[in-house]
């Protein structure tokens, strides 16, 4: 049994049954007020990188792109900034993305291990399995942080730097309100780790839980499907129509693709403009209705996949199969390079260097990150690694040998010593760190394609700051390119932002979601025997009851239409309440019975006041109870026929 007591016996039997017939379905829910926005801006929080893209809703077909930034790394060129923030040791916010990595690196060594430095800390949200508004992260100094805390400052600072980008466009000031943001999440993420993103939003200033329409929370493959319907052909590489990739003329990997593709771009001193013509691409127009298609959005820290369906005329979007994934993103390549170090320098070694030296494994990692993109299916000359001056110094006071020696030692082949202070690693050792990561991805999308629901895809789209790898390209078409067509957007890494921009324009593009949960509430029924457990059995003034009932609202995976309305009518147990307490329960299974039954969590409560009216009527009190399926929030609604007295609430899966 689960952590809960059975409702009906602890709340002083605020039980409630339901009324036949209890299948209600309406879907002419009322429709919310549009508010209106100046500007829609969408801030893609990314595991290694982030940005953030607006449009003015005057003309949507323009999304620019936010100013370049500061900073910037050798080998590694895009719109977007690390996601790495820096705390003072004071814990006050003090920098983000390459400001914050240049700063924490210039600090000195005994000073740097006080301030708190925080990177690919999106992550957490994904890997801890009870989040709360009190999960921890921890700085490379090894000190916790509320993780809250750290996505509200990065967020907040994407809050100011892009309404300071909106107010140096338009020549005065741009207030918060006339904004309407967007925050892109993994579709394979739980939902508490949804909420919880809105959580520190709230906290950040963009929008308040008395205003949650000023801020939608889109699914990452979303958005990436909405800006792939808007490609014309000169803006995307077909892997398919291709020479096989062994064959590739060196002038012809798909890196050079990108920068030869000619963007339709407005170019004014500062942003990057992009004209998203508004039809629907070339690609498109060869879709037909019903046609599916598949977007793997491949980013550093997870791989989600959605299964898509074309509804015409409106090129409406369906969504056919639930999203999947996992932790199968670029960062684990980050992990097989550590491991390789440490296999070739100890484990103890690289776990005090990290500690001891932490700006200095920061600065490794992005000398590995720059020859990480240099990868490629047909290279043949060795890739070079610089070892920070410090680990050499640091490897020499703690081993006693040089890190020359340490190489000559191990018995890892393909990596050298080269005479410039370098690690040397044959295009093969390379490949080797991207195989596990990519073997899960092209494993995890062979699982999809055998689901009943997956046949018959036309294209699959790869996007995501990872599908610019060639090896992973190159994986995908070879495994799936004899089934659909692999076409990669160009400017891969900022399909989502821009994607993100074209949902916050028009959320209604997606029409139908598959549920991630089963939803429900606890309630009471006549106790059948033989049908019903006996240790479920209330006897209520001579009346049995069975307990612990969980009458279902929607199961998990079946098709929710967006703003599509659930109603069920109960009534109260005892006609003499005066009070009644609906718990709303979730379950990543099928089919429950029973709230008690392991895996069902409790998400949201309603209570509502009966007093008031005279109950003693002939007819039993109707206390209707509505669930709407909105984007990423899910709202209930309770009522009471007789009164229309109501209450609402957010279904809340990070306080209970």
């Amino acid at each position: 049994t689960s952590a809960y007591s059975s409702p009906a016996k602890s709340l002083g039997d605020p039980g409630i049954t339901p009324l036949s017939p209890s299948h209600i379905a309406d879907s002419d829910a009322d429709v919310a007020v549009e508010q209106i926005f100046l500007v829609v801006v969408a801030i893609d929080f990314g595991t290694t990188s982030s940005g953030y893209a607006y449009s003015f809703t005057k003309e949507p077909e323009c999304i620019h792109v936010m100013r370049r930034w500061e900073g910037g790394d050798p080998g590694v060129s895009n719109q977007k900034t690390p996601t790495t923030i820096l705390l003072t040791p004071e814990r006050k916010f003090h920098s983000f993305g390459y400001a914050a990595r240049d700063f924490y690196h210039d600090l000195d060594p005994n000073e740097s291990k006080h301030w708190l430095y925080f990177e690919k800390f999106k992550m957490k949200l994904h890997t801890t399995g009870n989040l709360t508004m009190e999960t921890d992260l921890t700085a490379a100094n090894g000190k916790k942080v509320k993780a809250l805390e750290i996505f509200a400052y990065a967020l907040q600072f994407f809050k100011e730097q892009a309404l300071k980008e909106l107010s140096d466009q338009a020549g005065a000031d741009f207030e918060n309100s006339e904004v309407r943001w967007v925050i892109t999440v993994p579709a394979i993420w739980k939902q508490p780790a949804k909420q919880f993103m809105r959580q520190a939003a709230y906290k950040a200033g963009m929008a308040t839980p008395e205003n949650p329409e000023q801020l939608i929370i889109a699914l990452e493959p979303e958005a990436a499907s909405i800006y792939c319907r808007k490609l014309r052909l000169h803006q995307m590489i077909d892997l398919s129509s291709r020479a096989p990739v062994n064959g590739y003329s060196p002038s012809d990997t798909v890196g050079t693709g990108f920068t030869q593709a000619k963007e339709h771009v407005r170019r004014n001193r500062q942003s990057r403009t992009f004209l998203v013509e508004n039809v629907i691409g070339e690609i498109w127009s060869e879709l037909e209705e019903g046609d599916r298609y598949i977007v793997v959005d491949s980013g550093g820290g997870t791989v989600d996949m959605t299964v898509h369906q074309i509804r015409l005329p409106e090129g409406h979007l369906k969504e056919l199969y639930k999203a999947t994934g996992g932790p199968y993103g670029s960062l684990g390549v980050d992990y097989e390079f550590e491991k390789l170090l440490c296999k070739i320098f100890g484990e103890d070694f690289i776990d005090q260097f990290k500690i001891k030296r932490p700006a200095a494994w920061v600065d490794l990692m992005i000398a590995f990150e720059s020859r990480k993109r240099a990868a490629a299916p047909d290279r043949t000359n060795p890739l070079n690694i610089t070892l920070p001056f410090s680990f050499i110094d640091y490897y020499k006071k703690f081993r006693g040998h040089s890190v020359e020696h340490a190489l000559r030692k191990s018995n890892v082949d393909f990596v050298k010593w080269s005479s410039q202070g370098m690690l040397r690693m044959s295009p093969d050792a390379m490949n080797a760190l991207f195989k596990p990561t990519i073997d899960q991805i092209v494993q995890h999308l062979s699982d999809v394609f055998d689901k009943p629901e997956v046949t018959n895809v036309k294209f699959l789209f790869l996007v995501g700051g990872f599908a610019e790898s060639p090896l992973l390209q190159q994986a995908v078409q070879s495994a799936f390119g004899s089934r659909c067509r692999v076409i990669i957007p160009q400017d891969v890494g900022l399909t989502i932002l821009k994607g993100a921009v074209l949902f916050g324009l028009d959320p209604a593009v997606i029409k139908v979601r598959r549920s991630p949960l089963t939803y429900g509430v606890g309630v009471l029924n006549r106790f059948v025997e033989g049908k019903h457990p006996p240790e479920k059995l209330l006897v209520k003034d001579g009346t049995r009851w069975c307990t612990d009932v969980f009458d279902k609202f929607i199961s998990a995976d079946q098709s929710v239409a967006l703003g599509e309305t659930v109603t069920r009518s109960y009534t109260p147990a005892k006609p003499s309440q005066l009070v009644i307490v609906i718990n709303i329960y979730s379950s990543e299974q099928d089919n429950v019975s029973f709230i008690t039954e392991s895996g069902v969590k409790k998400c949201g409560t309603l209570r509502l006041d009966l007093t008031g009216t005279d109950a003693s009527g002939p007819n039993r009190r109707e206390i209707k109870t509505l669930m709407q399926f909105g984007d990423t929030e899910i709202k209930a609604i309770a009522i009471d026929v007789a009164t229309s007295k109501s209450v609402k609430v957010g279904i809340d899966f990070l306080n209970y």
